[in-house]
């Protein structure tokens, strides 16, 4: 049975899992919830790749476009029509790979982490729901169906953040992230209805047909016509999901779940999907400079900002909370510069050495008893050496040290952004940028693996972790590693085989040298130089701060208080929003919407009511004495009462009458 043909599979694999282990779990051992959950992600894997096999060998050669299968009708209003439509291209590849190989990983791994927990079942049914989901976004084959998986992996995310829910902060941080995601989404469904409104279809292969031979011209800077508002209400949804200015306070929050949610959120899934939505949607961003600049603007002001906070923070995962966030500033940086392919590149690169020291970060506070404060550590690398050794192959990775995987991604958005007309200002950035995430990262890396030991051997008995979690690590180090080698060969003239392979979806001229082909790939070798020293000058600052000098960083926070404080606080803006957003929204529903709407205006109505039909009832029950005699007064009352109603014409002059004649007496 060719999968590519059943697509749906891939979806229902994951789906059945959290079914199984959500219904029945509660009643098994641990073994068989992993060995359902392990079984559902596993075997979507497989057939995923199964499915890529199938497209790239067979399908592909022949047709040379998307796969495209419809399976029913789901909504259906006049011309309107939403089916459950499933596609493959190869934008679709590389992100089914992504999430069914990585995610699979990190299930493995969270037997090991959450074995002696609380909740297990419950825990990998909420897991296998969230890759059902996010399977769900990626091949959806219209923007409908893609929002049912964007909302899905809102609702997973809000019950794995807020796993440990009899902890106030886990669900705060919990509904912190559902309601910061909902204010994107709103703008995400105003961007669909405008796009149908415009081209009568979601259907994203009628869509971006319709666009294509509209004839339509690019809009201008400046210009906020139709591709320009629906594409930053697309993006608006994007700065939720992926966590950007100004939208990305839920993200450090969601540290409060466990480690391998943090891992499976910020690698494979949840925040990779605005991502994936802007670079699905290039056709739109093409014909809008202004959402273009905007995105390019917006990712890169994120990238430095969030790395600007993680380089004083000491919880071992609200720093790469902070380095996620500076990453896929990244991602946006190169979308919006028209190199989607580099944005896409990165997206693979980051799912995986970000879950390798999100999984190696969740090993070493397994090692430390559950201690997470980088401050309480030191001295780790002898004790725990595969940790060590494979997280320190993830920093290397992220600080963009050749010829790891973070290097190729990273050089290919630097050098795409200084080599558009107006880039320069974005690629320094982007560079100042890289030396802040080299320096923050070995930062890291020093503080819980060189130096003295920090903590009490005697409360404290450090120790490797199993196999089970292990063995991901040494899987995500060795892709960290080769990971990047996709594009090795343009460095030295060769070809870029991860644009290649892209170039049918984003098309060959995607973000257009200006400079001939010669002088470009001597500028690449040249940045790409710049760039590694830059990392190694982060490097070298790092250890000369934290290990050849460790009293000097406090020294620092001193002289440099203003400074510190403000970083250490995240610039305020939780405060911020606290203050002008959420406080006032609270007084309005507690002092507006409660005591007056509902209370006095809704309430008061209906208990007005109610009170006045009880009253009535009160006086008339008294009509019901049980006297004989009284009852026939009140038939003749009534008799007389209905022939006066009915004959009220006739009698009416002589009642005048007697009125005269009364005032005239």
């Amino acid at each position: 049975m060719p999968i590519l043909d059943h697509l749906w599979i891939i979806l229902l694999l994951p789906l059945l899992g959290a079914a199984v282990n959500g219904l029945w779990g509660l009643k098994w051992p641990n073994k068989v919830v992993n060995t359902v959950a392990l079984s559902a992600t596993g075997l979507s894997f497989l057939a995923s790749v199964e499915a890529v096999r199938e497209f790239v060998t067979d399908y592909y050669p022949e047709h040379h476009d998307a796969f495209h299968k419809p399976f029913f009708d789901w909504i259906v209003a006049g011309n309107f029509r939403a089916g459950f439509d499933l596609q493959m291209d190869q934008l679709t590849v590389v992100m089914v790979l992504v999430v069914t190989g990585v995610g699979f990983l990190i299930h493995i791994y969270s037997t090991g982490y959450m074995a002696h927990e609380g909740g297990y079942y419950r825990f990998f049914s909420y897991l296998n729901l969230f890759m059902f989901f996010m399977l769900i976004l990626v091949l959806a084959a219209n923007y409908v169906l893609l929002f049912v998986g964007w909302e899905g992996v809102g609702l997973a995310s809000y019950l794995l953040i807020g796993f440990y829910f009899l902890r106030k902060s886990a669900s705060d941080a919990g509904k912190k992230a559902f309601i910061v995601n909902r204010i994107g989404d709103f703008g995400f469904m105003l961007g669909m209805f405008l796009l149908f409104r415009t081209f009568h279809t979601l259907d994203f292969s009628q869509l971006f047909d319709a666009v294509h031979n509209s004839g339509m011209p690019r809009e201008a800077w400046g210009v906020f016509g139709t591709f320009t508002v629906a594409s930053l209400l697309l993006f608006m949804g994007a700065t939720g999901k992926s966590a950007q200015l100004p939208l990305y306070v839920w993200l450090p929050d969601a540290m409060e779940g466990p480690t391998p949610v943090s891992a499976l959120i910020h690698a494979a899934t949840m925040v990779t999907a605005g991502v994936y939505v802007v670079a699905r949607s290039h056709l739109l961003f093409e014909h809008s400079e202004t959402a273009l600049v905007l995105v390019a603007v917006i990712g890169c002001a994120t990238a430095f900002f969030a790395a600007t906070i993680g380089l004083v923070q000491t919880d071992i995962k609200r720093v790469l909370a902070y380095s996620t966030v500076s990453q896929l500033g990244y991602m946006f940086l190169a979308c919006g510069v028209g190199a989607f392919s580099a944005g896409i590149f990165h997206l693979m690169t980051h799912a995986f050495f970000k879950a390798l020291l999100f999984l190696a970060a969740g090993s070493v506070i397994h090692a430390m008893g559950g201690e997470q404060d980088m401050r309480h550590m030191g001295g780790l690398r002898k004790k725990i050496k595969y940790t060590f050794a494979t997280m320190f192959t993830a920093t290397l990775a992220i600080a963009g040290i050749p010829p790891l995987a973070g290097f190729f991604s990273k050089d290919s958005i630097l050098f795409s952004a200084y080599n558009i007309p107006g880039g320069h200002p974005l690629y320094i950035v982007g560079l100042l940028t890289a030396l802040l995430t080299a320096f923050y990262m070995f930062r890291l890396v020093f503080l819980t693996f060189w130096g003295q030991q920090r903590y009490d051997e005697h409360h404290v008995h450090v120790h490797e972790s199993p196999w089970s979690m292990l063995g991901p690590l040494v899987v995500l180090a060795i892709l960290s590693v080769v990971g990047g080698w996709l594009a090795a060969p343009a460095l030295w003239g060769g070809k870029d085989h991860f644009t290649a392979f892209l170039a049918p979806v984003f098309g060959s001229g995607e973000a257009a040298a200006v400079i001939d082909e010669v002088a470009a790939h001597n500028l690449e070798i040249t940045l790409a130089i710049v760039a590694v020293f830059t990392a190694l000058l982060g490097i070298a600052v790092a250890y000369w701060l934290y290990v050849r000098r460790p009293k000097k960083p406090e020294q620092l926070a001193k002289s440099l208080q203003p400074v510190y404080q403000t970083l250490l606080n995240k610039y305020w803006v939780d405060e911020l929003y606290a203050a002008t957003v959420v406080r006032p929204l609270v007084w309005l529903s507690e002092n507006v919407l409660w005591k007056v709407v509902d209370v006095e205006a809704i309430d008061g109505t209906v208990n007005g009511i109610a009170h006045g039909a009880t009253s009535l009832g009160d006086t008339v029950r008294h009509t019901q004495s049980g006297n004989a005699r009284s009852y026939a007064v009140w038939v003749v009352v009534g008799a007389l009462a209905v022939i006066a109603i009915l004959f009220w014409p006739n009698i009416r002059p002589m009642f005048g009458m007697l009125i005269r004649a009364t005032v005239t007496r």
